[in-house]
């Protein structure tokens, strides 16, 4: 037996004994039309901001256990008021730690249609879905046979609920298209052995355009869901969906709302600061993470005594250390000090060095991640390096990168693709160029000479400007 299978048992179990507890004839006479336009709010989204979310509300899951052990309903709601298109609410109990009380109180906190998240099997959770105020259902069919979805459709659509059709294989996107469904989710997660797969999206909407005609095309909301954790998928996958089903990747992060600007709006350093006042204005404009130079032939140096002074300024800055062929012993010395939040990587560096270094970090026991420095001149490289983020910036003459506050071709970017790393985008990134660089898949930019009044010189201004420009876009 699966995963799935032995959820849809104990969930056939948990519903008989909520119909006893709670009769349907008790409420059914009470419920009312949903008042909130799940399908509309998508749409809305997409044309106007470019992307349709749907962020959800959990505390667990079968496949990470235990994910946010604080769940403060106020925060949540608080981060999604600004960037949720509707708000998924999961009330399965017993793998998901929900309940259908959350539905009212999260309705109360939010303008945004709300969606009940379960593993729908009876017509009685529709009806309990609606009483709770749910604008929308989600109906799987990994769970259900074509009739069972049809009756719970019909049910859903009696109070003018929307369906969130949730597909996760060729022979399910087959059954939902002839379903007429106008609502479509590719599940990235295969639900029978919990690993994901974000090219499943691109693979099954191929196959929807495939078969569906012209009218179902323009008639349905194409939503990627499960796997998405940065802006540089988002980003590959708008060429295929309108929208995204978002929970685990935000709830596992500290502060919720600085997780969706990131994912949504996309994540930034500035690199090469040396003042507490350019730390300040970093921090203060945007930046997730401010970077710190250790190679003495920069303009942009900081000594270690210096980076330390900062780090004791600011203790919650999210600070990289940017070293070249630096031994690993002193590389570690610094690392114990600074405890930044990722080292960066920019000299010949090779497998075995970054090996090395990740069994140390390990040692120290704290969560720096290992990011790497890549040249471009004409195309992307035809392996990655076992990293957690790359930075491509410019090749200079000598085949190092950086430090010379050119660009390249970033046509070369439209090579990246679902299995590239997490990638910064770097050099000669400033002001004017910084909304087309954002329109290439990258997760975020990596901005130094840009934000400068003279080399290695931070100018407060030119650090709030290409903020304002790319927050306000």
């Amino acid at each position: 037996m699966n995963v799935l299978e032995k959820i849809v048992i104990d969930k056939r179990e948990e519903v008989a004994v909520r119909k006893q507890q709670l009769p349907l004839q008790q409420f059914i006479s009470e419920l009312t039309p949903s008042d909130r336009d799940f399908k509309q709010a998508l749409i809305d989204d997409h044309q106007n901001k470019g992307a349709a979310y749907i962020l959800e509300c959990k505390k667990a899951s079968p496949s990470k256990g235990l994910i946010r052990p604080v769940f403060d309903l106020d925060e949540i709601c608080d981060a999604y008021k600004q960037y949720a298109s509707c708000v998924s609410v999961l009330t399965d109990e017993k793998y998901f730690q929900g309940e259908f009380e959350r539905l009212p109180l999260v309705r109360e906190k939010l303008h945004q249609p709300i969606l009940c998240k379960d593993f729908f099997v009876d017509e009685y959770q529709v009806h309990l879905a609606r009483k709770f105020g749910a604008n929308a259902i989600l109906l799987m069919l990994s769970v259900l046979d074509d009739q069972e979805y049809a009756e719970l459709a019909t049910a859903a659509k009696h109070y003018g609920m929307a369906i969130l059709t949730e597909v996760s294989n060729e022979e399910e996107m087959h059954r939902a298209v002839a379903l007429k469904a106008d609502i479509l989710g590719v599940n990235n997660r295969n639900l029978r052995d919990l690993s994901t797969d974000l090219n499943k999206t691109p693979e099954l909407v191929s196959l929807f355009k495939a078969i569906a005609d012209e009218e179902q095309q323009q008639n349905t909301v194409l939503i990627s869901e499960s796997g998405i954790y940065n802006h540089q998928q988002v980003k590959l996958l708008l060429k295929d969906v309108k929208g995204f089903l978002v929970g685990s990747s935000l709830m596992a992060q500290k502060d919720i709302s600085l997780a969706c600007r990131d994912l949504i709006k996309g994540e930034f350093k500035v690199c090469g600061l040396k003042k507490a006042n350019d730390v300040n204005a970093a921090i203060d404009s945007g930046a997730k993470y401010q970077g710190l130079i250790f190679v003495e032939k920069s303009p942009r140096y900081i000594s270690p005594e210096d980076a330390v002074e900062l780090k004791e300024s600011f203790p919650d800055a999210n600070f990289v250390t940017v070293v070249q062929n630096m031994p690993l012993k002193e590389l570690m010395a610094l690392a114990q000090q600074l405890q930044p939040a990722a080292i960066q990587l920019h000299g010949d560096e090779d497998e075995n060095y970054i090996n090395e270094l990740r069994q140390e970090l390990a040692k120290l026991q704290c969560n720096t991640e290992i990011w790497q420095a890549v040249a471009i001149s004409e195309q992307l490289p035809d392996s990655w390096s076992n990293v957690d983020n790359v930075v491509l910036d410019t090749k200079n003459t000598d085949g190092t990168s950086g430090g010379s506050g050119q660009t390249f071709d970033w046509r070369v970017l439209n090579q990246i693709n679902l299995d590239c790393p997490p990638i910064l985008l770097a050099g000669g990134i400033n002001n004017d160029n910084a909304l087309e660089a954002l329109t290439y898949p990258v997760s975020g930019l990596d901005i130094n000479s840009g934000v400068e009044s003279q080399k290695g010189v931070k100018s407060e201004q030119k650090i709030q400007q290409i903020f304002t420009t790319i927050y306000n876009r």
